[in-house]
Parts: C-alpha cells; sequence; structure tokens
C-alpha cells in the first residue's frame, strides 16, 4: 500500500521550498503556508486593495527565470518570518508583510533575475488560499515510482524538488497516480479528491542546487509516455493530519 515518504511546502512561490515532517490539511484549502506569497513583478495584474488568486504568469516563476530553483526555505510560523539560502546569494532571513523586509527581499533575490527579464517588485497574497498553478485550492500528490521512471527514461538521477510536490508516495506503482483521477483518496487523516494532472513547464529542467537548466524532463515525459503531465492536483474534502509513514488508500 502506498504511503507517505516525504512533504514538502513552498512558503513563497518559485522561491524555495522545505520538507516536513507532518501537516494538518484543511478541507477546501491549499496546504497551510503553501504558496502563501508571490512575487510580483512589473507588469502583474495583481490588485493588492482587492487581493484574489491570478495566474501564475503575473508572478516571478522558476519556468521564466530558471535560477530561483537553486533557492532552500524554512518558515518560523509563530512570527511569520522566513529564512531563504541559495548557494550564489547566501542567506536572508525576513517578514514577507513588513514592507521594509520585502525591500531586503527583493534586493537579495535581484541578481538571479536577467536583466532583460522581468523585475521583483513586491510580495502579494490572497485571503484563505496559496498562489497554486491551479485557479482552485489544491495540495499535489506525486510518487516516488513516476519519478524513477521519468529518471531512468533521461539516463540519469533526478532530483524530486524540481517537480514542487506537496505529498510524495512510496509504494506506488510508475504513474498509478493517475489512475486515481475523479476519485478519493485518503492519505493520514486526510481525504482528498484527485480532479487532474498536473502538466508541466520548463521550471522542472532547472538543477533545484544550481538553478541551472541540466535535464530535459519535458522531452522525457513527451518521448516516453507521449504526454507533458507529472503528478495530480487533488482538492482537500476532509481536513486531517499527515504524516511521513501514514498510508495513501482509494475511497
Amino acid at each position: 500500500m502506498p504511503s507517505v515518504a516525504a512533504l514538502w511546502r513552498h512558503p513563497i512561490k518559485s522561491h524555495g521550498r522545505e520538507a516536513l515532517d507532518q501537516v494538518t490539511l484543511i478541507a477546501g484549502q491549499t496546504m497551510p503556508w503553501d504558496r502563501h506569497w508571490a512575487v510580483t513583478h512589473d507588469a502583474t495584474k495583481f490588485d493588492h486593495s482587492n487581493p484574489a488568486w491570478v495566474m501564475c504568469r503575473n508572478f516571478m516563476i522558476g519556468a521564466a527565470t530558471p535560477d530561483l530553483a537553486g533557492i532552500w526555505a524554512t518558515l518560523d510560523e509563530t512570527n511569520a518570518t522566513i529564512a531563504l539560502r541559495h548557494d550564489a546569494l547566501g542567506a536572508i532571513s525576513f517578514r514577507p508583510d513588513d514592507p521594509t523586509d520585502v525591500a531586503r527581499f527583493i534586493a537579495w533575490v535581484q541578481p538571479l533575475c536577467p536583466a532583460d527579464k522581468r523585475q521583483p517588485t513586491g510580495l502579494a497574497k490572497a485571503p484563505d488560499r496559496g498562489m497554486t498553478d491551479s485557479n482552485y485550492p489544491t495540495v499535489s500528490i506525486m510518487t516516488h515510482a513516476s519519478h524513477n521512471a521519468v529518471s531512468q527514461k533521461l539516463g540519469r538521477p533526478l532530483e524530486i524538488e524540481r517537480w514542487r510536490g506537496n505529498i510524495w508516495l512510496d509504494d506506488a506503482g510508475p504513474w498509478e497516480e493517475l489512475e486515481w483521477l475523479g476519485k478519493d483518496v485518503q492519505i493520514g487523516e486526510a481525504i482528498l479528491h484527485v480532479v487532474e494532472p498536473i502538466e508541466r513547464c520548463k521550471h522542472t529542467m532547472a538543477n533545484p542546487h544550481t538553478g541551472k537548466r541540466d535535464a530535459d524532463t519535458l522531452a522525457a515525459l513527451r518521448d516516453g509516455w507521449n504526454h507533458q503531465d507529472f503528478g495530480v492536483y487533488a482538492k482537500v474534502i476532509k481536513g486531517g493530519k499527515i504524516a511521513t509513514n501514514d498510508t495513501a488508500k482509494v475511497v
């Protein structure tokens, strides 16, 4: 039976990831603190006076700025403080809701953004949900078996962080998660309804340590399986705690 191998959240969209031992999901919401903030750029259409979800193209993302893939994060939930680190930039700790701190963060991340591309301008967040790529609140589910299949197709080891998943499962068959479309899956205490596959972008080509594109994951998916999907989006229909080693089953 599949079991939880790892849990990840990404406090600032495309700007770092953090491993967790457990998380409590809430019905109808994204994973707590996942994509809680997103980085705006000079062409962002986001209304700070009436904040709401907008498409990913309104933010700084790894598909357009691959060096962002090299950022790692640690969130202090109590103080809403984030520590980020990157091999080329060192580390910074700041509060995303503090305008003065946001200015420090923008100055810190700017060297990763090519001068001829979009430039970061600030941070945005929407009430009661994270800025996932989906226009409805989702949690992503992925399996090591599918990841290993892509690695084998590429003929080289591949880091799971490239896929930016929330819940990673062991002991599932390759692409078994795609068989769960339209079904409910219980993971730990929570129940999630699997809605659709995740179509991948160039962000997955970037190395999560160096931020450099060094693996054609999209070509591997297309050549091996005639699609560009990896992982699935799911809605939380019953909240509850999920921890590593919890089992996952279709209900």
